[in-house]
């Protein structure tokens, strides 16, 4: 005779019989089904890599409790991406002569005036002896690189490498794309290697880029190289807040600050403020 399978039901049943009648009743853990360890994680995943991981498992990974084996694969080796990322970026970056940064929006398309306004200030800078250094993706840093190439300078693109959006355009020096999976081993070569930083309108990473340059000059980590936001209608807004909150209102910089940023609304004033700048220290661009 077939032996029937309990249900849910009549498991529970039992449990009531039994009660008190000195057998132990297990009851489930509400953590039974949860993944504890990364390798369960890479298991329900049928071993994809992490950026496809969606949001939740995303942050369920950040709980886990890793053992020492995976310790080592997924965080002292990692160590050592970072570094080659480093060196390559250095060897590639220290022979490009006197260059000026580039930040902007990756989603800026050709026909707006700021993408027009990104591609002259390149070809000016160029013009005047300056090579370009963008983030080697669409948009605005396409414009940078696009400008750079007419005038033949030298056009250096600092790709990162994401799920979506970034691609590195196809008017880079092919001797001077590098690609990085880390957002703060490429934000180092943007400031080493750069003379002066053009800000045009962006989003976050164009922000991020922009205070982490702002920062360093600040705080004397790097000289006081210039920087320029182009499009007073897009920067004026924050830069009155950053003047009436910031400084005046919670006195969380200091007065100077203020100067370490100039808006201007065309090329030629922007290009201008990085020629006035390098004039009084006598430096020529010698390419």
């Amino acid at each position: 005779m077939a032996k029937l399978k309990k249900t849910s039901r009549t498991k529970h049943h039992d449990e009531v019989l039994n009660e008190g009648s000195g057998k132990t009743i297990v009851t489930p853990n509400a953590n039974d089904n949860k993944v504890t360890t990364i390798s369960d994680i890479r298991e329900q995943t049928h071993g994809q890599r992490t950026v496809q991981l969606d949001d939740e498992q995303r942050i369920r990974k950040a709980f886990v409790d890793k053992d020492w084996n995976e310790i080592k694969i997924a965080d002292s080796w990692q160590i050592f991406k970072v570094m080659a990322e480093f060196v390559e970026g250095f060897e590639k970056m220290s022979k490009i002569g006197p260059c000026v940064s580039i930040f902007g929006s990756a989603r800026t398309k050709p026909d707006n005036p700021y993408y027009q306004v990104a591609e002259e200030i390149a070809a000016k800078l160029v013009r005047h002896g300056y090579g370009v250094i963008t983030g080697g993706g669409p948009g605005i840093m396409e414009a940078g690189n696009k400008g750079a190439r007419s005038e033949g300078g030298r056009s250096v693109g600092l790709n990162i490498e994401l799920p979506f959006e970034q691609f590195h355009n196809i008017y880079i020096d092919p001797d001077k794309i590098i690609n990085f999976d880390y957002f703060f081993v490429r934000k180092v070569m943007f400031v080493k290697y750069a003379q002066g930083f053009i800000g045009m309108p962006g989003g976050f990473g164009t922000l991020d880029e922009l205070f982490e340059a702002i920062t360093l000059i600040q705080t004397k980590k790097i000289g006081r190289f210039p920087i320029v936001l182009v499009g007073s209608a897009y920067w004026n807004g924050m830069f009155k807040w950053i003047e009436e909150v910031m400084l005046h209102e919670e006195h969380n910089i200091s007065p100077e600050d203020m100067g370490l940023v100039q808006i201007v609304d065309d090329a030629a004033s922007a290009v201008k403020i990085i020629d006035d700048f390098y004039s009084k220290y006598l430096l020529s661009p010698n390419f």
